[in-house]
């Protein structure tokens, strides 16, 4: 019997900002998504300054160069064996790493990225990419082909909310179904005399998702190369990220209270 097919649902970070939390966040929802038990492909196309390989501290055998030149000897070839996995605690799933020489980056070409990601989406449940801060070739083809855009923010100087407003404007204009472009936001609460509610005039919408500022939390996370759903410290980060994936996934999310509850009352029901 032939092996059922998937068609995976594509989720992109993106951002007109630099250092907005786009590696972090996408590295938590892959982690999160895989936790709950979904067949995860983490995809690192921030081509020339990928981190995800850093942050997971992965030393990769293949890379999305690897995968391109197969995509092209081969369309219908298997490219799972060659992605590297990431495993913590009983969770694990599969990332695409970055080059490993930034000469590579211009060698590769959007089209056959893009091959790569349909060839995958027939295997995993979610592929999660994370991508460079601007309106490139390579990630206007992404934002065209993923099912999600997550389009994400900070507000920290005019500048950065400026350059959101264009972005949002510009995502708007691509004639996008109006459910595939999600505004989070991202360190909410950091120390800024900008306000929230100027913030969304300015912008002339709400935020789909607020994540708060927790830089201790993040940057443990970051030095152990664990992501924040997995190091069992359940800060308040952590449940806005868990939130944020059960809203993407359409399942309510439990607090770790709530879960308590339901497993004592599961016993007693069994």
């Amino acid at each position: 019997m032939a092996e059922e097919q998937i068609n995976g649902v594509i989720i992109t970070f993106f951002s007109t900002a630099s250092a907005v939390g786009k590696t972090l966040i996408s590295i938590n929802m892959a982690s999160e998504l895989a936790r709950e038990g979904y067949s995860v492909c983490l995809a690192d196309f921030d081509l020339q300054f990928g981190d995800i390989r850093n942050y997971l501290r992965l030393n990769p055998e293949y890379t999305i160069t690897d995968l391109c030149d197969r995509i092209k000897a081969d369309s219908g070839s298997s490219l799972m064996p060659m992605l590297t996995t990431y495993a913590y605690e009983g969770v694990a799933f599969q990332v695409i790493p970055n080059p490993n020489k930034l000469e590579e980056a211009y060698n590769l070409s959007p089209e056959t990225i893009i091959d790569v990601l349909k060839n995958l989406r027939m295997q995993y449940d979610y592929i999660i990419v994370d991508t460079t801060s601007m309106f490139s070739v390579l990630n206007l083809a992404l934002l065209d082909i993923s099912t999600i855009v997550t389009f994400l923010g900070i507000v920290d100087f005019i500048p950065t909310i400026k350059n959101m407003k264009i972005g949002n404007e510009t995502l708007r204009t691509l004639n996008y179904d109006s459910n595939k472009i999600r505004l989070v936001l991202n360190r909410s609460d950091s120390k800024t005399h900008i306000q929230l509610k100027d913030v969304v005039s300015i912008l002339g919408e709400d935020f789909y998702h607020i994540l708060h500022n927790d830089f201790i939390s993040a940057s443990e996370s970051i030095a152990s190369g664990i992501p924040l759903v997995l190091n069992g410290q359940d800060s308040e980060l952590t449940q806005e990220l868990r939130a944020l994936v059960a809203r993407y996934t359409n399942k309510g999310y439990q607090t770790t209270e709530t879960q308590k509850k339901n497993s004592w009352l599961s016993k007693i029901f069994r």
